[in-house]
């Protein structure tokens, strides 16, 4: 395939990723943009392969490879659950990382191979794209390793600190831009795998010390990291399909990350610099709280509070989709219209534990759109309206992120559900929220605690409303 042609049809995947984050940026549209993206893959996948002058002469390693992929894909794609989605989606950003090290790693040993000169004596561009490429790459590796061992309970999800963190981190990000400017000067294999294992060292290290409550924004910080490891490579083997879809990815997940952080009050400097969730006198896991009375209801109590109620807000969190109740909550909702009750859902910009969790699941119930509001939309209705009923959420809805400034989720917005005349609160125990944060909102006279699984007590109440 001539070079032109390629360049063509590389920017035709562009403008596919283009519309497929476009489209990816409402529920209405999102098929659409997952369309856009599908093709967009496929077509520069063939590109890239019908680029390589040795194509056909290596058909069957080709086979083999996309063989393997496409099949291993496809099986985590249909046996693996909502609610592990976070951790998926921070294991696939650490094969970005690695794809990055691997391919900066080919292209160092053999530069040749790529147009970029001799081994030791690459083109200064080139040294300099790869170096970095492989920094972030690298990175991106070790940090979405240590979130998906979070995310998936295999690891404290507290924050992990030690004395002198932050002053170890500051070393290390000095040394990795000493040694990609070494590296430009004196092209050593011992500088370059250096470069290579401090960057995989700082990836743990900037990680750690997150707490669960953060976590959601760690994964869209890494997504932007993995966009920016691609779109070096990119420039290094001089793949525009690489280069702009990178680009796109970085970008955009550096916007999604500056946007969840003003949401939740943080600053974005220290979670690009991994320095949030530290405060030793923070809240933990591990403290004792004290023993308050707690008002506890059954279905039946909570059918007829939101039977004889004007409005309802429900708030959904990672609770509903560990018990996969959306298809429950659209019956009760139903049900809750056809007595001319008005029903709205609130979604908190981290419900869950990555950002849109609670849309993708509200929408796989076929709930409408326009009855679905964001925070800034909704939090001043709470106030008017008669019942909020919580499935699953916790940290979202925890009224000390306004009063306590010891709480690690301290200036964090929540939904204002505490306003409400009643709250229904469907929980399982009274266990703490993924910050560890007991919820004061549990303790309050007008809450109603209701102990159980969160779709058996959906579905409980449907049966009461009838």
């Amino acid at each position: 395939m001539s070079a032109n042609l390629s360049s063509i049809l590389f920017l035709i995947t562009g403008v596919l990723f283009i519309l497929a984050l476009r489209g990816l940026s409402s529920p209405e549209t999102s098929r659409m943009g997952n369309f856009f993206g599908i093709t967009g893959m496929v077509l520069a996948i063939v590109v890239s392969i019908l680029s390589v002058d040795i194509f056909f002469n290596n058909l069957i390693y080709f086979i083999v490879a996309l063989s393997i992929g496409g099949i291993i894909g496809g099986i985590i794609a249909f046996k693996i659950p909502m609610t592990a989605m976070p951790q998926l989606v921070a294991g696939f950003h650490s094969l970005v990382g690695l794809a990055a090290v691997l391919v900066a790693v080919s292209a160092y040993y053999s530069p040749d191979s790529f147009g970029l000169g001799t081994f030791q004596d690459i083109k200064t561009a080139s040294i300099i794209e790869m170096g970095l490429g492989v920094s972030i790459g690298a990175i991106t590796f070790t940090g979405s390793i240590i979130a998906f061992m979070k995310l998936q309970g295999l690891m404290s999800g507290s924050p992990i600190a030690f004395p002198g963190q932050h002053y170890l981190n500051a070393l290390l990000g000095i040394l990795i831009v000493s040694l990609i400017g070494y590296l430009i000067v004196n092209q050593s294999t011992q500088i370059f795998w250096m470069l290579i294992i401090a960057s995989l060292l700082i990836g743990f290290l900037i990680i750690i010390p997150i707490g669960g409550a953060d976590m959601p924004v760690v994964i869209s910080m890494l997504n932007s990291y993995s966009g920016w490891a691609a779109a070096g490579i990119g420039f290094t083997l001089e793949n525009t399909a690489l280069i702009i879809t990178g680009a796109l990815v970085g970008s955009s997940g550096a916007i999604l990350s500056y946007i969840m952080c003003k949401g939740m009050n943080r600053s974005f400097l220290n979670v690009i610099l991994g320095g949030f969730g530290t405060d030793s006198s923070s809240s933990s896991k591990n403290e004792k709280t004290e023993k308050k009375p707690v008002k506890n209801g059954n279905a039946e109590d909570a059918a007829f509070l939101m039977k004889n109620a004007s409005s309802v807000i429900i708030v959904p969190g990672y609770g509903m989709a560990v018990a996969q109740a959306q298809h429950a909550l659209r019956e009760m909702v139903d049900k809750l219209k056809k007595n001319d009750v008005k029903v709205s859902y609130a979604i908190h910009p981290v419900a869950g534990r990555m950002p849109g969790h609670m849309n993708v699941l509200l929408a796989e119930a076929n709930v409408p759109y326009d009855e679905v509001f964001e925070l800034d939309d909704i939090n001043n209705d709470f106030a008017n309206t008669d019942v909020a009923y919580v499935i699953g959420a916790n940290d979202v809805t925890n009224p000390v992120a306004k009063t306590d400034p010891k709480s690690p989720i301290f200036g964090m917005p929540i939904l204002d559900v505490e306003k409400c005349k009643s709250v229904l609160f469907v929980k399982r125990s009274m266990s703490p929220g993924y910050a560890g944060v007991d919820n004061e909102l549990f303790y309050r006279d007008n809450t109603l605690m209701l102990f159980a699984d969160a779709k058996k007590m959906t579905e409980n109440i449907v049966k009461y409303l009838d």
